[in-house]
């Protein structure tokens, strides 16, 4: 699994809040055009655009405490 911190949510204020963590799901297609599919407020995995976001290199014991919540 990977996460990332929204930079901004313009366009997608429903979806996305700015500042909170969110998961990444691999999808090498979509990297290419400038996209990440994420996990949003709807539970739903969508298409982003990458710049909206940064993505976050987690401590092992987090990310494992993130993945069993």
């Amino acid at each position: 699994m990977s996460y990332a911190i929204c930079l901004n949510n313009e366009g997608y204020a429903a979806s996305l809040e700015p500042r909170k963590l969110y998961e990444l799901l691999p999808d090498n297609d979509t990297k290419a055009r400038g996209m990440l599919r994420v996990v949003d407020e709807s539970g739903e995995d969508y298409l982003y655009p990458a710049k909206m976001f940064a993505p976050l290199q987690l401590p092992e014991n987090l990310e494992a405490a993130l993945k069993a919540a």
